[in-house]
């Protein structure tokens, strides 16, 4: 983790570092992203658990001056994306395969076991001084038709990966974004026994 300005998690409890360091930045520094890198972080969502190993990820890739797919698929997000994701050093799109391959049968954990992935992705990522923005607000179907995605697949998500900026110093909405409080939900809101309601105790 080489960044300065990492905004670390004041979390309840003790957790790795990378949990503590990994955030999603709407300020990048418009730096490439090194192809090693990616392949690492690629390596990582590779080894993810799936449901019987189906693995129904995959991921389209573009990397800032490596020729047009980071254009192509920036365009796919949705313009309010397409300000602050245009900072990144790399795009790339989630997308999960609908059924079993051995079977035909629906799989109804497949946009689980992409969230696996990218998880695991992320945390590579962190590790090695980048940073992801994972994005809902994304042009489904321009994107099945830009990227010739099959019918028997799905794309889910984008992602903005790069080098996060340093949100100080500056005046607009996405530095504000960033220097806004990290929280989350207190576990006792979402932690019960097997009674729901019911907060199992964190301590």
């Amino acid at each position: 983790m080489t960044s300065s300005h990492l905004r670390l998690a004041a979390t309840d409890h003790p957790v790795h570092e990378l949990i503590r360091a990994r955030y999603s930045p709407y300020c990048f520094n418009g730096e490439p992203v090194e192809r090693e890198k990616i392949l690492a972080c690629l390596e990582a969502a590779r080894w993810a658990a799936s449901s019987f190993n189906e693995q129904p990820w995959t991921f389209l890739v573009g990397i800032r001056g490596d020729g047009e797919a980071f254009g192509r698929l920036l365009d796919c997000l949705y313009e309010p994306n397409q300000v602050w994701a245009g900072q990144a050093g790399a795009v790339m799109v989630t997308v999960l395969g609908r059924n079993f391959a051995g079977n035909g049968k629906s799989n109804r954990m497949a946009q689980h076991d992409v969230g696996l992935a990218v998880g695991n992705l992320t945390t590579q990522a962190t590790a090695l001084g980048l940073s992801v923005h994972e994005m809902a607000g994304i042009d489904l179907a321009k994107t099945r038709a830009v990227c010739e995605i099959p019918d028997t697949h799905d794309p889910c998500t984008a992602l903005a990966i790069g080098y996060a900026a340093n949100p100080e110093g500056r005046n607009d909405a996405m530095a504000e974004r960033d220097r806004g409080l990290r929280q989350r939900k207190p576990m006792s809101g979402w932690v019960f026994t097997d009674q729901w309601g019911s907060a199992w105790a964190e301590k």
